[in-house]
């Protein structure tokens, strides 16, 4: 634009000089010469101008161009369909393990496979403060194959909207895992030593636990943290096989009674770098959800549990401790099932990043025969990427003497692989 207005006020001038110099041309005749090469300049000032023009005009023309596409493109982005996807996140995990165990009587003895779990995790952040949470579970390797069954489980273990209240505050509702021991809220394989998880956390505290219900949790500056939830309680069997086995006791939230709530309180502390304690109580109003005054089997049950979890540097422990209070006629029969309890104590060590030893030694009394045990366990983690893990363990376990086990101890090796993302 400058060279435009530089040759305009040129040829301004020129066009003055143009008219005014013919005049003198007649009486100064020895200026002719210099007369004509000032109008041929003229004239070669006055095409530049119109180039110059003329390239502005198209340059305004494509500017006008480029407008239209960006808005025409932004429209496009605004309408796309994959605004259906913005806030999703995809995650998941999985194990697959081999057991071979060889027990006293051979009848129990295990030599399998099995695609123990697959797992997907979808969420979606509808903004900063607001997001849903959901797992999705496939176990045993799904529930029928060409028309048969098979000895599996397909399981929503998650659905939940959470919001922030605050940065240290939040509240949820839907079906979530409940806050208790150490493997309940984070029991992906890479994350823990052994094939298996513990018995502990599988018998008496009968993880992975979800339940239907709201809940809420504040985090401090200083560590300390609190989680409390109500949500749908246990319906612990009266009758059968599994009588007084809590495990068995677990909905699923599916087509949960909930005649008596439960209710989840937990405290803890993760103010020491590698340091997590923590001290958790869940009490099921009625465990059974009868209300039939008749059927005092099992009533009021109160869950007990202590963790506590260290890392510095190469070594690692982890030990946990669970019981229950349980009151009715259940306290009836012998070998106080009433109290169920367990408790465990595993130290490791790293001397690589991708590799980890450890040591486990857990007891357990449940109510049925074969949850009366003490085992050890000893094995390796192999860690070829920090999501994916190889796992050896060799296990030797001895049932409780009086609980007459009828050849149920065992010792064998298991072998997994294992994947989160």
């Amino acid at each position: 634009m400058n060279r435009i207005k530089t040759v305009s006020n040129l040829i301004a001038l020129s066009t003055l000089l143009a008219l005014t110099l013919p005049l003198q041309a007649e009486q100064i005749s020895v200026d002719r010469k210099e007369y004509e090469n000032l109008k041929k300049a003229v004239e070669y000032l006055m095409i530049q101008q119109k180039q110059a023009m003329e390239t502005a005009t198209r340059a305004e023309e494509k500017a006008d161009e480029a407008n239209v596409i960006a808005n025409a493109t932004a429209d496009v982005v605004e309408d796309s369909p994959l605004d259906a996807f913005e806030g999703i996140s995809l995650g998941g995990y999985g194990e697959v393990h081999y057991n071979n165990l060889e027990a006293d009587d051979s009848e129990h003895d295990v030599e399998e496979a099995d695609l123990h779990r697959f797992v997907v995790f979808i969420g979606k952040e509808f903004n900063d403060d607001l997001r849903f949470v959901s797992e999705f579970e496939i176990e045993h390797g799904g529930v029928e194959a060409d028309g048969e069954p098979l000895d599996g489980e397909v399981e929503v273990e998650q659905a939940y909207i959470e919001y922030d209240v605050s940065n240290n505050s939040q509240v949820r509702g839907g079906v979530f895992l409940l806050p208790t021991g150490i493997i309940n809220e984070t029991h992906e394989p890479p994350t823990f030593y052994g094939v298996e998880r513990n018995d502990v956390e599988n018998v008496i505290i009968p993880a992975t636990w979800w339940e239907a219900g709201v809940g809420g949790s504040h985090h401090w500056n200083n560590g300390l943290s609190a989680d409390l939830a109500l949500t749908t309680g246990l319906n612990i069997p009266s009758t059968g096989g599994n009588r007084g086995r809590i495990r068995s006791g677990r909905q699923k939230v599916s087509n949960a009674n909930a005649s008596n709530l439960a209710y989840t309180g937990r405290l803890k502390y993760t103010g020491i770098q590698g340091l997590e304690l923590a001290a958790s109580i869940n009490h099921q109003t009625d465990a059974s959800q009868d209300d039939d005054e008749n059927n005092d089997f099992i009533e009021e049950a109160t869950l007990y549990s202590l963790h506590a979890a260290y890392s510095r540097g190469a070594f690692g422990l982890r030990a946990l401790y669970a019981e229950w209070d349980i009151d009715g006629d259940i306290k009836n029969l012998a070998g106080d099932p009433d109290e169920q309890f367990g408790w465990y104590v595993e130290p490791s060590y790293k001397p690589l990043d991708w590799l980890g030893l450890y040591a486990r030694y857990e007891e357990v009394e449940g109510i049925r025969i074969q949850d009366q045990f003490s085992q050890w366990e000893v094995g390796a983690n192999w860690w070829p990427h920090k999501d994916v893990v190889v796992k050896f363990d060799y296990r030797d376990r001895s049932h409780d003497p009086e609980a007459k086990a009828d050849g149920r101890d065992f010792d064998g090796f298991d072998l997994g692989v294992g994947y989160m993302f």
